[in-house]
């Protein structure tokens, strides 16, 4: 239901403020806020500037609209035998949106563009001859319903109240101060908006000077990393040498070259023995790791069956096993077809992880097993064990170099924890990745998997069955790395 709350001739540039000042009256009087009376007020003010400059026997109508769930307030501007295109200046798209024309020539129509920003709804009609322009403002849902009897009491006040010729010059004066507050709050915002900007900028510099002093910071441990890496080449390549005497000089003492030897100095030539090869897998370690964050190790790929390096791997390891009942099994797998891949560094890596096993696994056993994976062409190789097992919050920084998690095995046997690193970065280096598995006191499961065939190689048989070259570098290191001892490392 639509009721007429006030209508007022558009005839001159005072009634054109005395509509500006009727708008203000009745958006009060409704509810509305104190920002969306300006907006309403300036709408009116620039329609009716609009429909002045078309035709000096305009009206506006103010309405009030109570039939949707949501009141509102219609201000609907009338100019008699004027058509639309003179009104607003332009004629208006087929859905009657001015917005979506191009921008008007005339200041008129820009008015007019600027009423339908600032309204919820603008309509544009030609009724019987007569330019019709109607706004629509919704009351806000957090204002009370007007009753109609309220709303035609505000209109009847504002009827009411007795026109005097200081009155559009009152509302004038309200105008210019509305405009010197809006524009005092344009300033404070753009101010605002300047200090901002200062901030950002200053921030951008800091985040500049950042990532300089980080881009430093990675050349500083980059060259620290390469110094790092040529000292322990260096140093493990100087420790060898006095190493190789010592072992060899105790093995002589040892096979009583020179005469027998009294039991205490049996007892102290073996302390000495240990300690040269301890401190030999130490150094092995070392080089090893050295030469893979160098670059400097090559993969020498070969075929070879798993089965045969496991039986290798047994005669191997098994001078290893503690007195205490601990088994180191190897599950079948000649089911696994002949894989093309570097099998001393596969042999090194599984030595490690029994090796480990052994030394923390009491009671139980050790389980070597291996799996094809012929979908994705990739070998599986898992040590499992019945010892002390990790705590997951372990289980990463085991994989870290010198890195050794406290536990009560920790005073029986040394490492150094290098061993579980090494795995990691030689697996890497054939494509493949390891994995761990753990629950504290019941265990660990160490997986290596890498490709069957190298990614950089042919991966067809046929390349790997071909006659090999005594002399050729890609020959199967197997028979000097396999004779190496096993490397150490404490991780629980």
């Amino acid at each position: 239901m639509i009721e007429p709350l006030h209508i007022a001739k558009v005839d001159s540039e005072l009634a054109v403020v005395a509509a500006r000042r009727s708008a203000r009256g009745l958006s009060e009087a409704l509810g509305f806020a104190v920002q969306d009376q300006t907006r309403i007020a300036t709408s009116v003010l620039e329609v009716a500037r609009a429909m002045l400059a078309a035709t000096r026997a305009g009206r506006v109508e103010f309405l009030f609209d109570t039939a949707g769930r949501s009141h509102s307030l219609l201000i609907r501007f009338v100019a008699p035998a004027t058509g639309l295109e003179r009104f607003i200046g332009r004629a208006p798209g087929a859905a009657g949106d001015l917005a979506a024309q191009e921008p008007a020539a005339t200041v008129d129509a820009l008015g007019v563009l600027a009423a339908q920003r600032l309204m919820d709804v603008c309509t544009f009609d030609n009724a019987a001859g007569d330019a019709v322009v109607t706004l629509t403002r919704h009351l806000p849902e957090q204002a009370a319903r007007v009753a109609s009897a309220a709303a035609a009491a505000a209109a009847a006040a504002l009827a009411a109240t007795p026109a005097s010729a200081q009155a559009p010059f009152d509302e004038v004066q309200r105008q210019n101060r509305e405009l010197v507050d809006a524009l005092g709050d344009l300033q404070e915002r753009q101010e605002e908006l300047v200090r901002l900007t200062r901030e950002l900028e200053d921030t951008n510099r800091g985040v500049v000077a950042l990532y300089a002093e980080l881009d430093e910071r990675a050349v500083h441990l980059r060259r620290a990393d390469e110094a790092k890496s040529r000292f322990l080449s260096n140093m493990s390549h100087e420790f060898r040498s006095p190493l190789y005497s010592i072992r060899a000089l105790s093995k002589l003492l040892m096979d009583r070259v020179d005469g027998e030897l009294t039991e205490e100095q049996v007892k102290q030539v073996r302390f000495i023995r240990k300690a040269a090869e301890e401190l030999s897998e130490t150094v092995d370690d070392l080089l090893d790791i050295a030469k893979i964050e160098a670059g400097k190790i090559e993969l020498r790929p070969a075929e070879f069956e798993v089965a045969n390096l496991f039986s290798a791997l047994r005669g191997m390891l098994r001078p290893l096993l503690p007195a205490s009942g601990v088994d180191l099994l190897f599950d079948p797998c000649y089911d696994i077809p002949p894989v093309y891949t570097d099998e001393g560094k596969v042999s090194q890596i599984l030595r490690n992880f029994i090796s480990n096993a052994l030394k923390f696994t009491e009671q139980g056993e050790v389980r070597v097993h291996a799996r094809y994976d012929d979908a994705e062409r990739r070998l599986i190789f898992s040590v499992s064990d019945t010892g002390i097992g990790i705590a997951p919050r372990h289980q990463q920084s085991v994989f870290e170099e010198f890195e050794q998690v406290e536990n009560p095995l920790q005073t029986q046997v040394k490492g150094t924890g290098l061993g579980l690193p090494l795995c990691d970065k030689l697996c890497k280096l054939l494509g493949g990745t390891v994995g761990l598995e753990s629950e504290l006191g019941k265990g660990s499961t160490f997986t290596a998997t890498i490709p069957a065939y190298l990614p950089s190689l042919p991966a067809a048989p046929q390349a790997a069955t071909a006659p090999v070259d005594a002399d050729n570098t890609s020959g199967p290191p197997y028979t000097s790395d396999m004779n190496a001892r096993p490397h150490g490392h404490d991780f629980s």
